[in-house]
C-alpha cells in the first residue's frame, strides 16, 4: 500500500536522484581522510621496500625489476580497470576492492619470510592502486562539480600528502625502536588500513550515488553514463590533445631519483638528509596543489601554464653545485608534482562526460606513466652526457608543451 499523497512518476519521466546525505565538501573531506590513511599505509611500506627485499636476499637488479614492475602495474592496469568500471557502473566496488588489496598486502609484507612472497606482495599493493584509482577519481569528480574542480582535487591531494609524510616517519620510528624488525614496522600500518576501509564503507552508505552532486550542479552527464548502457560517447578530441600536453610536460621532467643522485654524487648534502629534503618537497607539493586548484576554478585551464614553467626551472636550479639553489630546485620539483597530481586530474573531469570518465582516467594514467618513465630515462641519460644539454632539451620540450596546451584550449572553444 502506497503512503498517502505519493504519486508514481508519469510514464517516460526519469526517476529523480535523491540528494546525498553529505554536502559535496564533506564528501571530499571524508574521502580525503580515507586517502590520507591509505597513503599512510602504502607510502610507509614503499619507504622501506628496497631494504626489506635486500634483507630477504634480493640483489639491486631484483629490487629494480620488482619495484619497476609494481609501478608499471599501478599505471598500466588502469587501462583495463578504467573501462571496466565505466561499463559496470560499480565505482564504489572497484574503489573498495582496490583499497582492500593495499590494506591487506602491506602488513603481510612485514611477515613475508621468502623473497618470492615479498615480491608478490609488493606488486599486489601496486595492483590495488590500479584497481581503485580510475573509479576513485570518478567518484571525486562528481563531488568537485559542486565544490569547484580545482579546489576539490587540490584539497584531496593535500590530504594525501599528510599521509605520505606520516607513514614513512612512523615506519622509521618503529624500526628504530625494534632494531630493524620489519614485522611490527609494517604490522602497525594495519591500523590506519582498517580505519580507512571502515570510513570508506561508511561514506559509501551515506552517499550511494555521488553522481547526484554533478546532476544537482547542472553539469551534463553525457550519454550512457549508467551501467550497462550502450552508445557511450567517444572521448573528445580535446582530451587527446590535453593528454599529449601532459605527456610532453612529463617527458621533460626530471625525477627525484636523478635529483637525489646529483645531491649525493656531488657531495652537496649527506645521504641521510635526502629523505628530509623529499619531505620538504612533499610539503611544497601540497601547497602548490591548493594554490593552483583555487586558481583553476577562477581562471580555468590557462593556470596550467605554470606546469611547464616549473618543470623547466627544475634542472636550471637543481643541477647546480650551490646547496641552497639545489634545495630550491627540489622544492620547485615538489610544486610541479603537486600540480600534476591535482589540477591535471581536475581538468580531465571537465573535458570528459560522466559516461567515459573512468575510462579517460585510466588512459590518462597510462599515458602519464609511459611519459614519466621515458622522462626519467631521458633526463638520467642526458645528465651523464652533459648538464647543459639536459637543461636545453628540457626547456625545449616544455616550450613545445605550451603549444599543446594552447591547442587544448582551442579545441574546447
Amino acid at each position: 500500500m502506497k503512503p498517502a499523497g505519493t504519486q508514481p512518476p508519469a510514464p517516460g519521466t526519469p526517476a529523480r536522484t535523491p540528494s546525498p546525505a553529505l554536502t559535496a565538501w564533506r564528501f571530499v573531506m571524508v574521502f580525503g581522510v580515507v586517502s590520507l590513511l591509505m597513503d599512510f599505509v602504502y607510502e610507509g611500506a614503499r619507504s622501506v621496500t628496497g631494504p626489506l627485499l635486500a634483507h630477504l636476499g634480493a640483489s639491486a637488479a631484483v629490487v629494480g625489476i620488482v619495484t619497476g614492475a609494481g609501478e608499471a602495474a599501478a599505471l598500466g592496469l588502469r587501462l583495463v580497470s578504467g573501462p571496466l568500471a565505466d561499463r559496470s557502473g560499480r565505482f564504489w566496488a572497484w574503489t573498495v576492492a582496490g583499497y582492500a588489496l593495499t590494506a591487506a598486502a602491506v602488513p603481510l609484507l612485514g611477515l613475508a619470510g621468502a623473497l618470492w612472497a615479498a615480491c608478490t606482495l609488493v606488486v599486489t599493493e601496486r595492483v590495488g592502486k590500479a584497481v581503485r584509482s580510475p573509479a576513485k577519481d570518478t567518484l571525486l569528480s562528481h563531488a568537485t562539480a559542486a565544490t569547484g574542480r580545482g579546489r576539490g582535487f587540490a584539497v584531496h591531494e593535500a590530504m594525501d600528502q599528510i599521509g605520505a609524510l606520516l607513514g614513512p616517519l612512523t615506519v622509521a620510528g618503529v624500526l628504530a625502536l625494534t632494531g630493524d624488525d620489519y614485522a611490527p614496522a609494517l604490522g602497525v600500518l594495519a591500523l590506519p588500513g582498517v580505519a580507512a576501509l571502515a570510513l570508506l564503507l561508511r561514506l559509501r552508505a551515506k552517499v550511494v550515488d555521488p553522481a547526484a552532486y554533478e546532476t544537482t550542479a547542472g553539469e551534463p552527464t553525457g550519454k550512457g553514463s549508467g551501467p550497462g548502457q550502450t552508445g557511450r560517447p567517444r572521448l573528445p578530441r580535446a582530451f587527446w590533445v590535453y593528454a599529449a600536453f601532459t605527456a610532453a610536460t612529463l617527458l621533460g621532467f626530471a625525477t627525484f631519483g636523478v635529483l637525489s643522485y646529483h645531491l649525493v654524487a656531488r657531495h652537496l648534502i649527506p645521504t641521510a638528509t635526502v629523505p628530509v629534503l623529499y619531505a620538504a618537497a612533499m610539503a611544497a607539493d601540497a601547497l602548490a596543489a591548493l594554490a593552483t586548484g583555487w586558481l583553476y576554478d577562477h581562471l580555468g585551464a590557462r593556470v596550467l601554464v605554470v606546469l611547464p614553467v616549473l618543470s623547466a626551472a627544475v634542472p636550471l636550479l637543481a643541477f647546480t653545485d650551490t646547496v641552497w639553489i639545489v634545495v630550491l630546485g627540489a622544492l620547485v620539483w615538489g610544486a610541479a608534482v603537486g600540480v600534476q597530481e591535482s589540477t591535471l586530474r581536475a581538468t580531465v573531469a571537465d573535458l570528459v562526460p560522466m559516461g567515459r570518465r573512468a575510462t579517460a582516467y585510466g588512459i590518462f594514467a597510462g599515458i602519464m606513466g609511459a611519459a614519466a618513465m621515458a622522462g626519467g630515462a631521458l633526463t638520467g641519460i642526458l645528465y651523464d652526457v652533459s648538464i647543459p644539454t639536459l637543461i636545453t632539451v628540457v626547456v625545449t620540450v616544455q616550450a613545445a608543451s605550451l603549444v599543446l596546451l594552447w591547442a587544448t584550449r582551442a579545441q574546447r572553444a
